[in-house]
């Protein structure tokens, strides 16, 4: 076992399964989903984020306006139990995007669902017509442990529209001991319109992971950029500022915005990224101070950008460096996992700048494209970085302090 500097010196030189298995077949699946005389269809799903606590987000995108639910339970011929979305004011959500939460889950139960829609073909004032009722396949996840005294995670960035890749890189885990994924960042490279997120990104994570294993996503500058970036956040739990503890970790998730001035014209002075990431930093000034924060064996932020000062012209890195960077450290953070920059690299602590460790992800290209790996115990952190033809980068360790 490499122990923390060897493992630096050495990467400087050179440069459980919670998801359950499905009832059906990924065909057999697709098949019965999208079929349906009536013209409803789900375009894709079912997906599952989380907020880590003692729940799971189900979520699916129609192609026409229905009314949806979730029909779950802990055996799978006995579905015994509905879920619809959250009512606002008296009012349960009808649309196009579904999200449903399941609550007060068993940690470490099997749930087995399927996901229903009901085509909304008429609303008048007094009267409501449906249509056909499409339904998905039966699957199966296992509830978080977010109790537990490890976690396991795999990590991709910086996609930029080469859908391929997802699944090609997360099958190089080949024991897929994890408890989520997490995208971190540049996934596309500018927002156009639904099918792209539905062709790029949710049906190749479907087909791979999502109907089974949760997925955590952290927004990169190019998903802030294009005519659908202000829809994207809709079709997700989350992909801004988030704080967690799961297992023996608190995570932080930092949103670094764009890279670019506000002021820079592509943005036609109708952007505040300076405003937004000001209002993160006050956000992380208080988490770094709760008790969660303090009381954890470890503390790891996710962030696209890495916090580090870099060239003048970035000026929204160089800005995120400014409002986040002193705070990690006064946090104590032991680890920042980045992107950007697509280079696999080691950031070692730099005496004036950051205190604490980073490990940025590579790029989109073939030979460049990485697998983070990272599990956490009680007394360590591991993180592997993994090349794309299977082989190790290098391997980092952060020891409890």
């Amino acid at each position: 076992m490499k122990n923390k500097n060897e493992s630096r010196r050495s990467f400087l030189k050179g440069s459980l399964l919670l998801g359950g298995v499905g009832i059906f077949g990924p065909s057999q699946a697709l098949a019965q989903v999208i079929a349906d005389d009536s013209g409803i269809k789900i375009l894709t799903g079912p997906y599952l984020q989380t907020n880590f606590q003692d729940d799971m987000h189900i979520q699916w995108i129609s192609n026409k306006e229905a009314h949806g639910w979730v029909e779950y339970g802990m055996e799978p011929t006995n579905l015994d139990r509905i879920a619809y979305g959250e009512s606002k004011a008296g009012l349960r959500p009808v649309g196009c995007i579904h999200r449903i939460v399941l609550k007060d889950l068993q940690p470490g139960a099997t749930y087995y669902y399927r996901i229903v829609c009901k085509e909304i073909q008429d609303f008048q004032p007094y009267k409501l017509s449906y249509g056909a009722e499409v339904r998905s396949p039966i699957e199966s996840f296992i509830a978080l442990e977010n109790r537990k005294d490890e976690v396991s995670f795999v990590m991709l960035n910086d996609i930029h529209d080469r859908p391929h890749s997802i699944g090609y890189l997360l099958d190089l885990d080949k024991d897929k001991q994890r408890d989520f994924v997490f995208f971190n960042g540049d996934i596309f490279d500018y927002q156009t319109d639904q099918q792209q997120l539905i062709d790029h990104f949710f049906n190749p994570i479907v087909d791979s992971f999502a109907k089974n294993t949760p997925f955590l996503y952290a927004r990169g500058n190019h998903e802030t950029r294009g005519k659908f970036a202000r829809t994207f956040a809709d079709y997700f739990s989350e992909v801004g500022y988030q704080a967690f503890t799961y297992g023996p970790v608190r995570f932080v998730v930092l949103d670094s915005g764009e890279d670019k001035k506000d002021s820079h014209p592509v943005y036609g002075g109708i952007v505040d990224y300076d405003g937004y990431r000001e209002q993160q930093a006050r956000l992380l000034e208080r988490e770094i101070t709760s008790p969660a924060f303090k009381e954890a064996a470890f503390r790891v932020v996710l962030v696209h950008i890495p916090p580090v000062a870099t060239d003048p012209q970035w000026h929204g890195s160089n800005h995120a460096a400014s409002l986040f960077q002193p705070l990690l450290n006064k946090g104590k953070v032991d680890l920042v996992l980045s992107g950007h920059i697509h280079q696999c690299k080691f950031f070692g602590p730099t005496s004036g700048a950051n205190n604490y460790p980073i490990v940025t992800g590579g790029g989109p290209k073939d030979g460049s494209r990485t697998l983070i790996k990272l599990h956490a115990d009680m007394k360590q952190i591991k993180v592997e970085m993994i090349g794309d033809l299977g082989q190790k980068i290098d391997e980092l360790f952060v020891y409890r302090k």
